[in-house]
């Protein structure tokens, strides 16, 4: 048990980066601030294991007291407070930026949220429940930005999740034969952004594509082999679009920190 619960807590300067983000969020009904660190720790706990909020260990501190303050830094945005913070510090380079999507399976007691299960990015195939994940992913290989959709959900409504945001544009943009259609192309021509998409059989305008450019899309796929080795976002568990996409940028961070501590 020891070993496992050292996996999942953060070094001294891992905390030194979140604690800024962490004091910045009140308290509600100016309550004393609880240890910050320890919740953090569970949280991650929860996030690598896949494991219920039951099943945390004591030593992470009472189980609903850490589920609560996760959904209170969730629904306030702080992971994308931070995840915004990491794209604007200008620590990595973002002129080549990869887009993909990839399917998770969703565990059946997470489906069926209060508000419907599309609107919580739940949908229905041959496997069951589903749901999307769109990626948008820079040179380093770092998440820039996730969204959800129900699992069915075409790449096309993917790409503009990703992309109509404020992160810094790309000078080229990669994307598999999924995203090759004349508007997507149009609009990041209109944007000044050089594309790199393979055709589709289909297409009667041939376009070409530089392979060796091109080559360089394996990194978003790296960076979703990377996602998954937290078992929270390999298979979803969580009845609420928020709760699941707030495990995705929790994981996405600790990437970012990672790498920049290094």
């Amino acid at each position: 048990m020891e070993t496992s619960l050292a996996r999942d807590l953060i070094s001294d300067e891992e905390w030194a980066f979140f604690e800024r983000f962490m004091l910045a969020v009140r308290a509600p009904n100016g309550r004393k601030p609880t240890n910050h660190r320890l919740v953090l720790d569970g949280i991650f706990w929860i996030a690598r294991t896949g494991a219920p909020w039951r099943d945390l260990p004591e030593e992470f501190g009472k189980w609903s007291s850490v589920y609560r303050q996760f959904r209170r830094w969730t629904l306030a945005g702080l992971w994308e407070e931070i995840m915004d913070a990491l794209n604007h510090c200008g620590a990595v380079t973002d002129a080549l930026q990869m887009i993909d999507g990839t399917v998770i399976r969703a565990h059946h007691q997470a489906a069926g949220g209060k508000r419907g299960t599309p609107r919580q990015g739940f949908g229905r195939s041959r496997g069951g429940f589903t749901t999307k994940i769109h990626l948008r992913v820079n040179a380093a290989g770092l998440p820039m930005r996730t969204e959800i959709t129900p699992g069915q959900t075409s790449d096309y409504l993917g790409f503009d999740l990703v992309m109509a945001d404020n992160l810094p544009e790309p000078s080229v943009l990669l994307a598999d034969r999924g995203y090759d259609a004349d508007s997507i192309r149009g609009k990041m021509e209109a944007r000044d952004v050089f594309t790199q998409i393979p055709m589709r059989k289909s297409r009667k305008m041939r376009v070409g594509v530089d392979h060796s450019l091109y080559s360089l899309r394996n990194l978003v796929e790296r960076c979703f082999n990377n996602l998954k080795n937290a078992r929270r976002v390999a298979t979803r568990y969580d009845n609420t679009a928020e709760s699941f996409l707030g495990f995705i940028d929790i994981t996405s961070i600790r990437l970012w920190v990672r790498l920049l501590s290094t």
